[in-house]
């Protein structure tokens, strides 16, 4: 019962992260590739596609489950047990992929970081005062 529950509010905590979660890996993915190669993680392109493969199998599973739905009988009603086995079940299918997404999602922030403490490739390299001041006075 304690995992039913705990596959439950796991999905339920990424819900709203799913609908946006292609547009992170699409901004990560571009973030890593401008950023230089000694600021990258090698950990991260693994990552990174954990990540994605981890979402498009939650993407089956919930065309499964909307599919699952469907077919139930007009009976089958939340708190009715055809109903909540049947969602028993795609929680616990879901489970190992979200839990992808809770020990591999931290990649997004730490690419993320990362590409915003690198220098811009469209701004010049800050020059010191001091060397402003004698470029200045030749």
């Amino acid at each position: 019962m304690r995992a039913s529950q705990r596959d439950a509010d796991t999905l339920t905590a990424f819900e709203p992260l799913r609908y946006g979660a292609r547009h992170l890996l699409a901004t990560a993915e571009t973030q890593l590739a401008l950023l230089r190669e000694n600021t990258v993680q090698s950990r991260w392109v693994y990552q990174l596609g954990v990540l994605r493969g981890a979402l498009d199998r939650l993407d089956e599973l919930h065309e499964q489950w909307l599919a699952t739905r469907d077919a139930l009988p007009a009976t089958a009603k939340p708190g009715t047990a055809d109903f909540d086995d049947a969602l028993a079940g795609h929680h616990a299918e879901s489970w190992s992929y979200l839990d992808d997404w809770a020990t591999h999602g931290t990649a997004l922030r730490e690419i993320n970081s990362a590409a915003l403490k690198a220098p811009s490739p469209l701004a010049p390299t800050p020059v010191p005062a001091s060397v402003r001041r004698i470029a200045a006075r030749r």
